[in-house]
């Protein structure tokens, strides 16, 4: 394998099995990108699992933590890894050395799962398909910049940065919309130019231009001007959820920081299809790998040894949302479903339950639909459009809290739209705040102006400090944030120190 890390052949067994699977999963109607299996052992699968999958990264003290997490949870029988795979073309997957064949057949069928979602799912359509040579790149670049600067002063940076690698905008991949980048001599020419001209009608006859263009219409369309004019001065022009964007274009950067940050940047936006697709991607593989190995794969032996792996992961926990789970029984839910034909404005009309349980038109369209979800939704779509009441009380998806007393979770609403709605709004912008960039000159100080849009996330004011400690390194000025909830309004500041490596001041104010 390239990058450094020694990896052995597969087997002629596991050849023979890797050819079967695959065969399985093309007749099934996957369609993926060729796949490159790799044997490896449980440290560099570790290893592997702290770098994000990829064989190599740029050096940084939390990938030794995550890997130093992973070992210890492996020592200690806490958890396994039993496969990985990555996001390229050709894709590649790690085997672990240690896995029964039953496994290695489970995780080929899975891997199959994941890859063709990587490939025909549209939230995966603009990510970079070579992002293992473009890892591999940066890591040499960065290395590179820690040998001419030393590496505390650049993995410093790198800390900033990571602080803030949420603050991007998924988004912005798809949207055709081109940002005004406002520069000083923009704002000199809209000073100099002429007053606005007001949207006055024209009049052939004088009489009527009181009537046609009464004076408050004309002063009202001067206001209006007026603000659009100033709003165009403003950077940005708009609100601006990619932070990161903005600091790259605009922040006093050196050269190797701003190319730390893009750099960065690049990997946060690589990264994001799969946290907005986690409950689909994990369903999807699970779906085939169980349908591949429980009709095609498994020998008689085999039974027993698969059935218990494959509920080991599917098990849920009260308070808890297992990925595998929920997404392999939605799919289900939604085959059977258009199977029957119990959907649409005709089904959902029917009040008798009993009429509903047999209610079977016999469309045979499940497949058919399964494949266009995997293909154009994303988590939120996905629980949205298909997630039914009936679905929530078959997979017991409750509302759980915490009781103190019993020192135990329990149920405390099975409503099902409020267990809908919780669980949307645990997945809608990944669960974090909404935090946009409104204004780089504020107060007309060269401070950065940040607002976030409440909605219904309230701010965590340790990580808020964090944040903004984070940004005003960068900035190198002053950071404010502006909240509001419940008509109150509130502004976080964050001053740095004259040198930048203080603490720096943190307050907060009532407005």
């Amino acid at each position: 394998m390239a990058y450094g890390f020694d990896s052995s052949e597969l087997t002629p067994e596991l050849k023979a099995v890797r050819d079967e699977i695959e065969g399985y999963a093309r007749g099934y109607g996957l369609d993926f990108f060729d796949t490159i299996f790799e044997m490896i052992d449980h440290d560099q699968m570790n290893a592997f699992a702290a770098y994000g999958g990829f064989p190599v990264r740029y050096p940084h003290w939390r990938f030794g933590m995550d890997f130093d997490q992973l070992s210890k949870g492996y020592e200690y029988g806490l958890q396994k890894i039993y496969e990985m795979v990555i996001n390229t073309n050709p894709s590649y997957a790690y085997l672990m050395r240690s896995n029964s064949m039953v496994e290695q057949k489970t995780v080929m069928a899975h891997v199959y799962g994941h890859v063709d979602f990587f490939k025909n799912n549209y939230w995966f359509s603009k990510t970079n398909r070579k992002m293992l040579d473009t890892m591999a790149n940066h890591a040499v670049r960065i290395r590179g910049m820690m040998d001419r600067m030393g590496q505390e002063k650049v993995e410093d940076f790198i800390d900033r940065v990571l602080a803030l690698e949420n603050l991007i905008d998924p988004y912005a991949p798809f949207s055709p919309t081109t940002r005004v980048d406002n520069r000083t001599g923009a704002q000199e020419a809209a000073e100099n130019a002429p007053e606005p001209e007001v949207g006055r009608l024209k009049v052939d006859r004088g009489y009527m231009e009181r009537f046609i263009n009464p004076p408050e219409f004309l002063e009202e369309q001067r206001k209006k001007a007026a603000e659009n004019a100033k709003k165009e001065l403003r950077n940005p022009p708009e609100p601006m959820k990619d932070v990161l964007l903005f600091l790259l274009e605009n922040a006093p950067l050196q050269t190797w920081e701003s190319d730390v940050l893009a750099m960065l940047r690049d990997e946060a936006y690589y990264f994001a299809p799969q946290v907005q697709t986690k409950i689909m991607n994990e369903g999807w593989a699970s779906y085939w790998h169980s349908k591949i190995m429980t009709t095609k794969a498994l020998k008689a032996s085999e039974v027993i040894d698969f059935c218990d792996s494959h509920a080991g992961t599917m098990v849920s926990q009260p308070g808890r949302i297992n990925p595998y789970k929920i997404g392999i029984e939605l799919f289900r839910d939604i085959e059977d479903r258009w199977d029957r034909g119990a959907f649409g404005k005709e089904y959902d009309e029917v009040e008798d339950v009993e009429a509903k349980y047999r209610w079977n038109k016999k469309l045979g369209k499940g497949r058919e639909k399964i494949f266009e979800v995997r293909k154009v939704c994303n988590d939120v779509t996905f629980i949205d459009q298909y997630m039914t009441p009936d679905f929530c009380e078959r997979q017991k998806l409750y509302n759980y809290g915490f009781n103190r007393r019993t020192n135990q979770y329990e149920i405390i609403d099975r409503d099902f739209k409020k267990v809908k709605e919780k669980l949307l709004f645990s997945l809608t912008n990944r669960g974090q705040p909404f935090i946009y960039v409104t204004d780089g000159n504020y107060q007309n100080k060269g401070e950065l102006l940040l607002w976030h849009k409440h909605m219904g996330m309230d701010l965590d004011v340790k990580w808020t400090k964090e944040t903004m400690r984070a940004m005003a390194a960068i900035w190198k000025r002053p950071v404010s944030l502006e909240t509001e909830n419940e008509s109150q309004k509130k502004v976080y500041s964050f001053v740095p120190t004259a040198d930048g490596i203080g603490d720096g001041d943190f307050s907060e104010k009532f407005v």
